[in-house]
C-alpha cells in the first residue's frame, strides 16, 4: 500500500500510517517530504514492531514498511 503524505504536516503524515497499520497492512510505502515527518512515521513504525527503509530522492522521502509474518 501506498501512502502520499507530501504536503501534509504532522501529525497527518503518522495518522495515515496508524491507519494503514491498523488495517493490519504489512508493507507500506509512506512518501513525506520533511525530515521531521519522516521522523515521526519511522518512529511510529518502528514501535509498532516494523522494519523501516528510508530513501531520499528529488526532495522526497520514501519510507518502507515491512511487518514479518
Amino acid at each position: 500500500m501506498k501512502i502520499d503524505a507530501c504536503g501534509l504536516s504532522c501529525p497527518q503524515p503518522v495518522v495515515l500510517t496508524l491507519n494503514a497499520i491498523k488495517e493490519n497492512k504489512r508493507n507500506l510505502e509512506v512518501f513525506v517530504d520533511t525530515n521531521i515527518a519522516c521522523e515521526n512515521v519511522q518512529r511510529l513504525a518502528e514501535s509498532k514492531g516494523y522494519d523501516t527503509k528510508i530513501d531520499i530522492a528529488e526532495g522526497k522521502f520514501k519510507i518502507v514498511l515491512t511487518k514479518q509474518e
